[in-house]
């Protein structure tokens, strides 16, 4: 059973920056498509970013393009978004995901087999 947890969100003022990790357990992630999701209060759960197996491919939702970063550590079984110039906007809970083995996945929530718990990101004006 692969397990994801979050971490690394937090409070920032807007135009700050913020890394979030997701640590994976049970099996390793080499297979699986990684992405990132996020949902604000009374909003559905939006794409932020996925990153594919080997060879690594990397897709943005596009608020986030040209400001986030998704990236991936084999060796650590983790995977990571680095968020710059954070608008307000950006306040939600991000979730990281995980497909089953061998999906190259998708934009859509629903192609995702396996969910964190999600780390709370908010962003002051």
């Amino acid at each position: 059973q692969l397990q994801l947890v979050e971490s690394g969100g937090g409070l920032v003022q807007a135009g700050g920056s913020l890394r979030l990790s997701c640590t994976a357990s049970g099996r390793t992630i080499t297979t699986y498509t990684m992405g990132w999701f996020r949902q604000a209060p009374g909003k559905e759960r939006e794409f932020v970013a996925r990153i594919t197996r080997n060879p690594i491919r990397t897709y943005y939702g596009d608020s986030p393009k040209g400001r986030f970063t998704i990236s991936r550590d084999s060796a650590k079984n983790s995977v990571y978004l680095q968020m710059n110039s954070l608008k307000p906007e950006d306040t939600a809970i991000y979730y990281c995901a995980a497909t089953g083995p061998y999906n190259s996945g998708s934009n859509s929530p629903r192609d995702y087999e396996n969910w964190g718990h999600g780390t709370q990101v908010t962003v002051s004006s």
